[in-house]
């Protein structure tokens, strides 16, 4: 299934739609993003925007060797990578979530980590982060506490509207979670 073409109007038919995550088992690095974007909606593939920087840096640090978010499905789940988002709904920007939202998606994290007991837990944006967790003052990186079972790490946003990092940034800053979970040595 390639990404399909589709009008402004069509993609805005998706908004509040959900995807399913991506759940292997052994499940070892739960990356979570804030929510599915339109795209995502349309092709039930997390980080399906074409120019999404997602996969381009999983590749670079050597996590995957494909490039789309199709191709990666398979590769993640044989690596014990899932995704999953801390709001369900699908937006065209993340901006149109409201705080509570994201709280409320904390509640669901927990629970998923609790039943599927991955050993890291990646979440993919600071912003989102400090809201989730009231955690006003974090910093990417390793938390200080853990989510559960798992280390908790928080990661650069993948998307384009976070113009300052770059596939090569983003793809360092995943590494260091994929070796926490034994993903890459």
């Amino acid at each position: 299934m390639s990404t399909p073409r589709l009008t402004r109007a069509e993609l805005g038919s998706y908004a509040g739609r959900t995807i399913p995550d991506l759940l292997p088992d052994p499940l070892r690095l739960l990356v979570v993003g804030i929510n599915p974007g339109l795209v995502s909606a349309a092709t039930g593939l997390h980080f399906a925007r074409p120019g999404n920087r997602f996969y381009p840096a999983l590749q670079a640090a050597g996590i995957i060797a494909s490039v789309t978010a199709e191709e990666a499905q398979p590769e993640l789940l044989a690596a014990g990578v899932g995704i999953t988002n801390l709001v369900a709904r699908a937006s065209a920007r993340a901006d149109e979530l409201d705080d509570d939202e994201v709280r409320a998606g904390r509640s669901r994290l927990e629970q998923l980590v609790a039943q599927r007991r991955p050993q890291v837990v990646a979440v993919a944006g600071i912003t989102s982060y400090r809201t989730a967790f009231d955690e006003r003052r974090a910093v990417p990186g390793r938390q200080p506490r853990d989510l559960g079972d798992a280390q908790l790490w928080v990661v650069p946003n993948p998307s384009g509207l976070n113009a300052h990092e770059t596939v090569a940034s983003l793809a360092a800053a995943y590494a260091e979670p994929a070796r926490a979970a034994g993903v890459l040595t």
